[in-house]
């Protein structure tokens, strides 16, 4: 389905990148080979158009990310077969019932999650043996949005080890905040070789597109905990309510 008025979108360069993978349908692999071509990109704040003042504007841009927009611009790669389809996952990734209005951007990290398990586009990385603790968090951080109360269940930071087993290259990861009025403060994606395991991300301090250990980021970074999700293979057509 094409969109009136998307913008930033290069048809023949998405082309071409899905033609490098057309006959690969494992979502990890397709995951680690998208996320591989934007490294070096550069980070880019605030790259999405819209408020609660001014019209939401769809955006397919390759010129810079944020983590978010990096994570949903890999995956929505990764479950697409043509240029449509990259726009209509985007879409559907990106917005709750991919529905594009501001209001209906998932801003928060708890709703982006919540919202693309509901749409089995991913699943949450739940190990009974590795424990979990929840905060409760009242998020007032996006201007123009009224406060909202949400319960982060996460995976602390001393339990990451017992973690780390069970990561695979195309997980994503979420890092959740200490602050009382913000969920998550940073994404990435895994990549795993053998036991090494690294993070791709967009990162604002390192001025783009990077791939890094996940134990330095750990050890760099304060947070209450990690929540891990993994992407799910594409078992049908994208069917988008408008």
């Amino acid at each position: 389905m094409k969109h009136a008025g998307l913008r930033g979108l290069n048809r023949r360069r998405v082309e071409q990148l899905l033609s490098e993978t057309k006959h690969d349908r494992s979502s990890g692999s397709r995951i680690d080979f998208f996320s591989r071509h934007f490294l070096g990109q550069p980070y880019k704040p605030n790259p999405l158009i819209g408020s609660a003042d001014s019209a939401e504007v769809f955006t397919a841009s390759f010129d810079g990310f944020d983590c978010v927009t990096y994570i949903e611009t890999v995956v929505a790669l990764a479950r697409a077969a043509n240029v449509d389809d990259f726009t209509d996952w985007l879409r559907k990734i990106r917005y709750e019932r991919g529905r594009i209005q501001w209001d209906r951007r998932n801003h928060y990290m708890t709703d982006w999650i919540r919202n693309n398990v509901g749409e089995r586009i991913v699943k949450p990385v739940s190990i009974p043996a590795v424990p979990t603790l929840s905060r409760d968090r009242v998020l007032n951080v996006v201007p123009g949005l009224d406060p909202q109360r949400t319960r982060v269940k996460c995976v602390p930071k001393p339990a990451m080890p017992r973690l780390e087993r069970y990561l695979q290259s195309g997980d994503l990861i979420f890092f959740a905040s200490t602050r009382k009025n913000l969920d998550m403060f940073h994404a990435g994606i895994i990549v795993r070789e053998g036991k090494k395991i690294s993070m791709r991300h967009a990162s604002r301090s390192q001025g783009g597109v990077v791939e890094q250990e996940l134990s330095e980021f750990l050890k760099a970074n304060r947070m209450a905990g990690v929540v891990v999700v993994r992407p799910q293979p594409v078992k049908r057509r994208i069917a988008v309510s408008i």
